[in-house]
């Protein structure tokens, strides 16, 4: 339920309980009949502020005869009088009364007081209320904004009365779906109110509330129930516990938990907001309507389905009686009705109640409604209920595709945190798609919808995140250029205070000072999404329609991409017993394969544990140089892999997308027990199949050369004493758990990485014009003088924190605590800043003596628009938190994000020595013409002769493109590698 405020014209004052009082006319000279007709006018408008709308209507229909008798038909003193009373039907749900006496009261405004007059402002924004109320939004919008402009015109842009109109134009934008408007007016609509008339104003809590509501709908569920709550408190201390303005806040609140199965928590708001409304208004008013609906849909969730029919039958006779039976509330009322009768196993009567629910919110709200999207899947559950796949595949195809555009539309203004609240409240129906392709595996139609879903959803994220990082170095002025340098500087802040730990800052102030920059990041990120939106939106994405087709075209003659997807297995064929209802998580995977004529195969390949489990123990296994790891690389095989032939046939370049802990393992290392995969098939990583695609015209590919290597740490360049080759590029164990100084900075030493040298004098040696930053100048203010490199090469020590302690015997990187040597008070919720690589310190120990630890967050900022290559040579670069659906949280999405097409990383802690020889050997053959990829395995295919275990040879892979650099070097005999 969200909050309307309709002005009452006498007094133009809401009617958000300041009492009727509040809205006396000055007393002045007046016939008898007109003084009267003033006092009716007060008293009806007492009553009609307490809900006595029986007592208050003869007073209101008897004061306008007296003012049509005394002043005449066309007086101003009339059409105050005419919305009053269309007021009074309009607090009643009575909309068609009242829409032809606000029609008429605008009429004799606009005729006695002229158009720019305040009053005709009034009636505007009350007339469009009314359109609205029977979704007539096409008339409402030109009214509402007409009245914006003669309000902001007269009273100056932060009167209240703006407000007000404001949030009606937000609240009509968020009828039609269109919540990307609404958000800045709400957002602009507060502001005024909180200025003009304080925190704890009636008003500022409908703002809150219609606030809550759109975040809640977009997924932002901490952020809604934190405006709720402060709403709900704001309403009852200033208009007492049993107000409709707290009916309002109580539904608001208790549909909130009750989308995320806080079923405990909904129930009791919900009963408590319906007794106030049926004392309030009646028990025939619309809003006492929605609340039956939503008490009647807890009633569902808890399987009490005869207690929710009466509840729901009940409302739909208010609405039908009150709103018109073709109105878009009458239609999610017969919605509930189908879900309970499908629930109960009656599905032919929730068919024909879900099909008339779909017709009557179609003409309503128009074909691309997100209401409509949720009939159409609705009906489509119900139909394969019925064993009708046939009909059903139309309607959910048709589903997904107003669910993508909504997506596309509302993506353009998000940050990072808030599009990933967004992508997981679609989550639910992008899973029931692989569900019903598990069920149905045979069906052309189930494969193409479940295909189309992978690739636009699969790594979403990361795409909308690089579109935005695009346009601001790419499309948008200095201004914008200089709110990302200020997003930097606050990504910087971030970074230190959470991996340096609190420092000089008190336990109290230093988890505040973190949520408040976190704050002002994603502030900054979304002002940066808005500017750049119109940018963004040439750049879109294929239609879903077209997506798959233009995936097929661009793989090679026997190539194939293989999407893997982990999910939830959601029932497919019965509805959520209610919003937000938690079923029973049972995650499996699933491998969809693309062939160039763009026909879909299928495999399901099981419950995720097994195959997550083996995926584990083989990283570990190989992290660890375990003798036996042949043993953990059959099992994956035959996990992920072997079910796979039967559908390859003769391919044999594969274009891979894994998904959860698949994402952390070679696939080169998977082992038939004859062979290694990588002596069977060409294997490029990719995050989704849409990463084939062409980028966007407008970066030009560069062709420079840029190499850090060998970071001095605390000593002067060239002081560094060699470790034998065999030390790992990551802080020993020892040196990890360094004690702390008062000051907070530690006396660790970073090991210093002599084979990272050597590779950057070998890279140079190949690329002459290449630029070596080494030993004190291989900073991270280098990189960000950087105009974008055509290859990116870092050598140096990384890290990954894990979010979860290590498994026991792994040498998976525990947390360590702060790099300053202190201890954070808490372990960094976002993964982006707790991976990162170790560069010289050009600025003094600000995160500690011994180097500069760079988090993924920072190297996000990086423009890398026009690098076709960055190599990470460093230990776990490859690694962060695995999100389902949407890839691995670490350095390789920073990479990603900061515009790289494709980043070679690493899995576990490498071995200088050994990388030294695989990135000589690498980059000869990409001087020689070889691709990203391709070059890769050749290279580890050479050094697997001389160090045969896998920690050597396959740690490394290349997410991207695998097509050859547009640049080569000149031919220089000897440095070229022959294959």
């Amino acid at each position: 339920m969200t909050r309307v405020v309709v002005l009452c014209c006498i007094a133009g004052l809401t009617n958000d309980g300041t009492g009727p009082e509040a809205g006396l006319l000055e007393a002045r000279p007046a016939p008898d009949g007109a003084a009267v007709a003033q006092s009716l006018n007060h008293l009806a408008l007492g009553y009609s502020a307490r809900g006595d709308y029986a007592r208050a209507e003869p007073l209101f229909e008897r004061a306008l005869t007296l003012l049509e008798g005394t002043r005449g038909g066309s007086h101003p003193d009339v059409a105050r009088a005419l919305c009053n009373l269309a007021a009074l039907y309009h607090d009643q749900g009575l909309h068609a009364r009242a829409r032809p006496l606000l029609e008429r009261a605008l009429v004799i405004q606009e005729a006695t007081l002229g158009g720019n007059h305040l009053d005709v402002a009034r009636s505007l924004n009350n007339l469009a209320l009314g359109y609205a109320s029977q979704d007539l939004h096409a008339r409402a919008e030109p009214l509402h904004q007409r009245a914006l402009a003669i309000q902001e015109k007269a009273l100056g842009g932060n009167h209240p009365d703006v407000a007000r109109t404001l949030n009606h134009l937000a609240r009509l934008y968020s009828r039609q779906g269109l919540h990307a408007r609404a958000e800045p007016l709400y957002e602009r609509a507060l502001a005024i109110q909180e200025k003009a008339l304080g925190g704890n104003h009636p008003a500022v809590a409908t703002t809150l509330d219609n606030l809550a509501a759109l975040h809640a709908g977009q997924g932002m569920y901490s952020r809604a129930e934190e405006l709720l709550g402060r709403a709900l408190a704001i309403s009852e201390a200033a208009l007492g516990r049993n107000h409709p303005e707290v009916a309002s806040s109580l539904n608001n609140l208790a549909a909130l938990h009750a989308r995320q199965g806080q079923n405990s928590r909904a129930r009791p708001l919900y009963q408590r907001a319906l007794s106030i409304l049926e004392a309030s208004r009646g028990g025939n008013h619309p809003s006492v309507a929605r609340a039956l609906n939503n008490l009647a849909l807890f009633y569902s969730s808890e399987g009490l389905y005869a207690w929710a029919e009466p509840l729901h039958l009940r409302a739909l006779a208010i609405q039908e009686a009150t709103l018109g039976k073709g109105h878009a509330d009458v239609a999610t009322a017969l919605n509930n009705l189908a879900l309970l009768h499908q629930a109960r196993g009656s599905l032919s009567q929730a068919e024909s109640f879900q099909a008339r629910a779909l017709a009557l919110q179609e003409t309503a709200l128009g074909k691309d409604h997100p209401d409509v999207a949720r009939a159409l899947n609705n009906l489509g559950w119900l139909l394969l209920a019925q064993h009708r796949l046939d009909e059903a595949v139309p309607l959910l195809s048709r589903a997904f595709a107003i669910s993508e555009q909504r997506l596309r539309r509302e993506a353009l203004d998000f940050s990072e945190p808030r599009l990933a609240s967004f992508l997981q409240l679609l989550r639910t129906d992008e899973e029931r798609l692989y569900s019903l392709l598990r069920a149905h595996p045979g069906d052309a139609g189930a494969r193409r919808l479940a295909l189309t879903a992978v690739l636009l959803r699969k790594g979403r994220s990361v795409d909308e995140i690089a579109n935005t990082s695009r346009a601001v170095y790419r499309g948008l002025g200095e201004q914008d250029r200089a709110t990302f340098e200020r997003l930097r500087g606050l990504r910087t802040e971030l970074a230190t205070l959470s991996l340096q730990g609190p420092g000089t800052l008190s336990p109290t102030d230093s988890p505040r000072r973190l949520k408040d920059l976190a704050s002002q990041g994603d502030a900054l990120e979304e002002e940066l999404a808005r500017r750049s939106s119109s940018l963004r939106a040439l750049t879109a994405l294929p239609l879903p329609e077209d997506i798959v087709d233009r995936v097929a075209a661009t793989l090679p003659p026997r190539g194939a991409l293989v999407e893997f997807i982990a999910y939830t297995d959601r029932p497919f064929d019965r509805p959520s017993r209610a919003p937000g209802s938690q079923s029973p998580a049972h995650l499996r995977y699933l491998a969809l394969v693309l062939f160039p004529d763009a026909s879909i195969r299928t495999v399901d390949l099981g419950p995720a544990e097994p195959i997550d489990r083996a995926a584990t123990h083989l990283r570990d296994a190989l992290a660890r140089r375990d003798a036996h790891y042949l043993r953990r690389a059959r099992a994956l095989y035959s996990f992920a892999f072997a079910p796979l032939l039967p559908l390859l046939g003769g391919v044999r370049s594969l274009f891979l997308a894994p998904d959860g802990q698949l994402g952390l393992v070679p696939f080169a290392v998977l082992h038939d027990g004859r062979r290694f995969l990588l002596d069977v098939f060409g294997l490029t990583y990719l995050t989704s199949g849409k990463d084939l695609l062409p980028r966007p015209e407008g970066v030009a590919p560069s062709s420079s050369v840029v190499v850090l290597a060998d970071p001095a740490f605390d000593a002067p360049m060239g002081a560094a004493q060699a470790l034998p080759r065999s030390e790992a590029r990551h802080p020993p164990r020892a040196e990890r758990l360094s004690s702390m100084r008062d000051a907070g900075l530690t006396g660790r030493q970073w090991t210093p990485l002599p084979g990272t040298r050597k590779e950057a004098e070998a890279i140079q040696r190949l690329w002459p014009q290449a630029r070596l930053y080494l030993g004190p100048e291989a900073t991270w203010q280098r990189l960000l003088e950087l105009t974008a490199p055509g290859i990116l090469h870092i050598g140096t020590h990384g890290f990954f924190l894990d979010d979860a302690p290590a498994p026991r015997g792994s040498r998976a990187v525990g947390y360590f605590g702060g790099f300053g040597g202190g201890a954070p008070l808490h372990r960094p919720a976002d993964p982006l800043l707790r991976s990162g690589l170790v560069l010289a310190d050009a600025r003094g120990p600000a995160r500690g003596a011994g180097g500069a630890p760079v988090t993924a967050l920072e190297f996000a900022s990086l423009d890398l628009w026009g690098t076709q290559l960055v190599v990470l040579s460093a230990c776990d670069t490859g690694r962060g938190d695995v999100q389902h659906g949407q890839g691995i949280y670490g350095l390789r999405r920073a990479f990603i994000i900061a515009g790289a097409e494709t980043v070679v990383m690493s899995l576990w802690k490498v071995n200088d020595d050994g990388t030294r020889l695989l990135m000589e050997d690498y980059y000869r053959r990409l001087a020689a013409g070889r691709g990203r990829a391709d070059g890769l395995r050749d290279a580890m295919r050479v050094l697997r002769k001389t160090r045969p275990h896998p920690y050597y040879w396959a740690p490394f892979i290349a997410l991207g493109r695998d097509t050859p650099l547009s640049f080569l070097p000149e031919p220089r005999g000897p440095t070229r590698s022959a294959r």
